[in-house]
């Protein structure tokens, strides 16, 4: 049946575009970028992040392959499914990208950090110290008898923890590697 040209338009049900977006959530993801250890291309890496207006919230980098000449970048980044997939097709459309895997979808993985934290204090401060990086099983690779230098390894979030713990005790200075992380079992990433 034909509608009169000034009749009302009934109101839809549904969008004629479809339905609504999803709101995404976003999520940290820890990327695993093998590329050929030459000058550059760590800035162009970095480059393609800070060019789009994309964080990344930890770094590390370093030769891993002297016969092939390769070097591995560990990134952790956060955004959306849709973002994080963005980023890894464009890091894998870098010439000096081989491999990029996203470890936090890939499967199983290994993940640590290493931290250097210096505590100034005397007194029940000092042995108080003391007792929480043994909790912790922090090495103290430096003393005086003002301060100590601790060693700690593990998740961000155990780094994040002593870090919080040694604030009222001293802490004077942190020094954070970034993360380096590995796939478990025998997948190659």
């Amino acid at each position: 049946m034909a509608r009169k040209k000034n009749s009302p338009v009934p109101a839809p049900s549904q969008s004629v575009y479809g339905a609504d977006p999803v709101k995404q959530q976003a999520a940290y993801h820890t990327l695993s970028i093998l590329v050929n250890n030459e000058p550059g291309v760590l800035a162009r890496v970095v480059g393609l992040f800070s060019g789009r207006g994309y964080n990344i919230e930890s770094l590390t980098v370093a030769e891993t392959d002297t016969v092939n000449n390769l070097s591995r970048i560990t990134v952790i980044c956060s955004g959306t499914p849709m973002v994080i997939e963005q980023i890894k097709n464009l890091l894998s459309k870098l010439v000096p990208v081989h491999r990029v895997t996203d470890l936090t979808l890939f499967g199983p993985h290994v993940e640590r950090e290493l931290a250097l934290i210096k505590v100034v204090g005397a007194g029940d401060k000092r042995i108080e110290a003391l007792r929480t990086a043994d909790i912790f099983r922090a090495k103290v690779v430096d003393s005086t008898l003002e301060s100590f230098v601790f060693e700690v390894t593990g998740t961000s979030e155990k780094i994040d923890a002593f870090i919080n713990l040694m604030r009222p005790l001293g802490l004077a200075d942190v020094n954070r590697t970034g993360a380096a992380a590995i796939s478990r079992g025998t997948h190659i990433d």
